[in-house]
This record gives structure tokens, sequence and C-alpha cells, in this order.
């Protein structure tokens, strides 16, 4: 049994918004409270990166055009005492998935963590 960090993305609809900011700061703080609200306090949310398409940069995953925003967060935790990648990987999405309903999530990356003994 191993121990891992599972990376997610999960794409948030913001209405009735006018600037990127605006959108992102609320998208990521409806995310915090749909999963405090759900005990999971130790799931870190923030805005996620999208790699320009011309030159590679990476700038926040959040897109605007009639009032309504789609922005991209990106959400981790640590998943203890794991079979494997796959296995953590369904644990941290069906606790996050259960908190976040109606929000389409995806697993982009699983690391192991090291040992601490």
């Amino acid at each position: 049994m191993s121990n891992y960090l599972v990376a997610m993305e999960a794409a948030w609809l913001v209405r009735d918004v006018e600037q990127i900011d605006d959108a992102i700061g609320v998208a990521v703080s409806e995310a915090g409270k749909r999963l405090n609200s759900q005990g999971l306090k130790y799931v870190e949310v923030e805005v996620g990166a999208t790699g320009c398409p011309a030159c590679g940069e990476p700038f926040d995953s959040a897109f605007i055009a009639a009032d309504t925003a789609l922005v991209g967060l990106a959400l981790e935790m640590k998943v203890y005492n794991a079979d494997g990648e796959e296995h953590a990987s369904r644990i941290a999405k069906s606790e996050v998935g259960g908190a976040l309903r109606d929000v389409p999530l995806s697993v982009v990356e699983v690391f192991e963590l090291p040992d601490e003994d």
C-alpha cells in the first residue's frame, strides 16, 4: 500500500460575470465552499493553467462569452494506503465527485509519494 497525490481538473461555470478575475474568484470560492461543507478541507483548489497554442506559455484556464465563464480548476488531494495509481485515482474522484455533483471532473496525473519513514 502506498500514498499518492492525485491531480484533477474540473470545469466550473460562473454566470453573470464580466471579468476573468471575478470569474476565477467565484469559481475557486464556490468549489472551496462545497468541498469544505462535505468535510474535504484537505483538497487544494486553484485555477488551472492552459498552454498558449502559439507560444506554449501557461495562462489561467478561464473563458468568458455572453457574461458566462468557464473556469478550469485544478484540484489536488493526497490519498493514503491505496493499492496503486488506479485505486488512488478512483478514491480521489469518488471523494471529490461526491462533493462537486454535476461538475465535470477528470484525473490528470497521479504521483506516488515517497515513504515518510
